[in-house]
């Protein structure tokens, strides 16, 4: 005779599969690297203080 299986094991690691497979796809197609970001992040700083060097002092 056979062991019994567990048939909602497999059905549990066949959901995982499927969610894992989900993810990837929306990371290849929504995911930014680390490096992308940080360089987004010094260009809005760097466009931030560009900008606050042309104000205006007197604001009467």
């Amino acid at each position: 005779m056979t062991t019994p299986v567990n048939l909602n094991r497999f059905r549990k690691e066949k959901a995982r599969a499927e969610k894992k497979a989900r993810a990837n796809e929306n990371a290849v197609k929504f995911g930014r690297t680390r490096a992308e970001k940080s360089r987004d992040s010094a260009v809005t700083a760097l466009d931030k203080k560009r900008l606050d060097g042309h104000k205006r002092d007197d604001q009467t």
